[in-house]
């Protein structure tokens, strides 16, 4: 019970990775926070972690709106008397080869994840400061590969990791630590509904992958569980790869070949 007596706060938690570091975290102790766009999401995750005996609620909050970031990060407090982890997971992303993409597509991607970053950890900072907590920044292993069919989201999460080495030298004085995870292909509802599916893109990623498996929800929750706990409390500015060793191939994840796949279904139709 590493996180009992503590407060962990989950941006899109309503999903995916953000559901089960949630339930993870609440297996470990924690009151976990879930915000994000869709409270019926949010609810079932707290129903999901109740369930298991933890302590859960859902507050939703559009991570872009910094006012509404600030109300919830102070009901968050106010309720549960603290806030010792933060985790930056929400985030937006569609396949899109760059020369379709439209500049609002580019800047809501953005927003989302590179705004919406920044505006939880620096509203979260007095609480943070106060618990001497952890942030954790959840990006992928393209933040510096580059990806093919997904430039705003590529650029959007390595200023994410940026913005987390920048956090980890200057909030380090206040006891904050600043870290990421950088997950590689996970099965999730959403990406084996839109990307894995999509021809043979599951099977030419396993071919890249030492551990010759996609990733599961619960590798990435593991793995956040140590980063923000005692075990790694000197640990600070790093970002942890989880991607059963398919980084050291160096290749991306080709969502443009996702793309050029979908389009020629639609064309032989």
């Amino acid at each position: 019970m590493r996180y009992e007596g503590k407060t962990v706060l989950i941006t899109g938690g309503g999903s995916g990775l953000g559901r089960a570091m949630a339930m993870a975290f609440a297996k470990e102790g924690a009151t976990v926070a879930t915000i994000g766009r869709r409270q019926e999401a949010l609810d079932e995750t707290s129903r999901l972690i109740e369930e298991g005996g933890g302590k859960g609620l859902g507050i939703s909050c559009d991570v872009r709106d910094a006012a509404r970031v600030g109300e919830t990060i102070g009901q968050v407090v106010d309720r549960t008397g603290r806030l010792d982890v933060l985790v930056n997971n929400a985030a937006g992303n569609f396949i899109s080869p760059a020369e379709q993409l439209s500049p609002n597509g580019f800047k809501a991607v953005v927003d989302i994840v590179l705004l919406g970053t920044f505006n939880c950890s620096r509203l979260a900072f007095d609480a943070l400061k106060e618990s001497r907590g952890a942030i954790l920044n959840i990006i992928a292993t393209y933040a510096w590969t580059g990806e093919p069919g997904a430039i705003h989201s590529a650029a959007a999460k390595a200023g994410v990791l940026n913005l987390t080495q920048t956090l980890a030298g200057e909030w380090g004085r206040y006891g904050i630590r600043a870290n990421a995870i950088a997950p590689g292909p996970i099965h999730t509802e959403g990406t084996d509904k839109n990307l894995w599916s999509v021809g043979d893109v599951e099977k030419m990623l396993v071919r890249n992958i030492p551990l010759g498996r996609l990733g599961e929800p619960g590798d990435v929750a593991r793995a956040a569980l140590w980063l923000c706990g005692p075990e790694a409390d000197w640990v600070s500015g790093a970002c942890l790869t989880v991607d059963g060793g398919a980084w050291v191939h160096g290749g991306s994840l080709n969502f443009r070949r996702a793309f050029d796949a979908m389009a020629g279904a639609g064309e032989k139709q």
